[in-house]
């Protein structure tokens, strides 16, 4: 199981007393001068590169924009992905683009299921000519999964996260992804329209692997529903009907 939310931004210190804060730690006010136009990276087998498109939203002010994969327990890695250019200016309020791309040893990524990275972008602001400042950078970490050419959906096919059952253990329910792809929760409620239950942690289920939700089996009820996030951020529900202790999902009506 990964607990893992869908974008994370961290507020850098610049100057004498650096450090390094994860927003909601702090009470900082914390707005990006580098903006990125997704929130997660979906890298298929069959292309060489991608390009993500950033911008300024500072009007005044050049910023330097750093960009690097980790792995998946987040170590920072040169290959099988490379991120170009490493760093770059982007003047102000101008657009700009970041290119992922794929080394020969992507060829040997497991080919049967989606494998997980990190992408990262930091912004660099320009360093302050007054004594004394304390300058904000912030850095946004979003998941990036490579897809192999084998795994892409299929056009007008029912979303494989419909593929999810649940099974009740105790007072958890276990959730159960048969797919080669990640599946990402965000939120579980009693039924279609129920209100979010209260506590839930979002979780990424791995390929062909199982995961606990946080929250107890009775707060969901004999109907619970799960959102997800799909390659497009968007957060649609997936409705159970159990039997006994285990649940399918209701296919929604085409």
């Amino acid at each position: 199981m990964m607990n893992l939310t869908m974008t994370r931004k961290t507020v850098f210190l610049v100057g004498p007393f650096a450090a390094a804060l994860t927003i909601g730690a702090v009470s900082l006010p914390a707005h990006a001068a580098i903006a990125l136009d997704r929130t997660r990276v979906i890298f298929d087998g069959d292309l060489k590169t991608v390009s993500l498109n950033i911008s300024n939203q500072n009007k005044q002010l050049p910023y330097l924009a750093q960009g690097w994969i980790e792995d998946d327990r987040g170590n920072k890695i040169q290959s099988p992905f490379t991120v170009l250019p490493p760093v770059q200016r982007v003047e102000p309020g101008k657009p700009s683009q970041v290119k992922i791309q794929s080394l020969p040893a992507a060829r040997q990524l497991p080919q049967d299921r989606e494998t997980l990275y990190y992408f990262n972008l930091r912004e660099i602001p320009p360093r302050s000519n007054k004594p004394n400042t304390l300058q904000i950078a912030l850095q946004t970490r979003i998941k990036m999964f490579y897809r192999p050419a084998a795994l892409a959906p299929k056009k007008n096919a029912a979303p494989w996260q419909e593929q999810l059952t649940l099974t009740r253990q105790g007072d958890k329910y276990v959730v159960n992804n048969p797919t080669p792809y990640y599946v990402t929760i965000v939120e579980a409620s009693a039924g279609k329209g129920g209100k979010g239950a209260a506590g839930f942690e979002p979780l990424m289920v791995a390929p062909k692997a199982s995961a606990p939700l946080n929250v107890s089996a009775a707060s969901l009820g004999n109907g619970p529903s799960l959102a997800y996030i799909n390659d497009y951020g968007g957060r649609p529900q997936l409705n159970f009907r159990c039997a006994g202790n285990a649940c399918q999902v209701v296919p929604v009506a085409k």
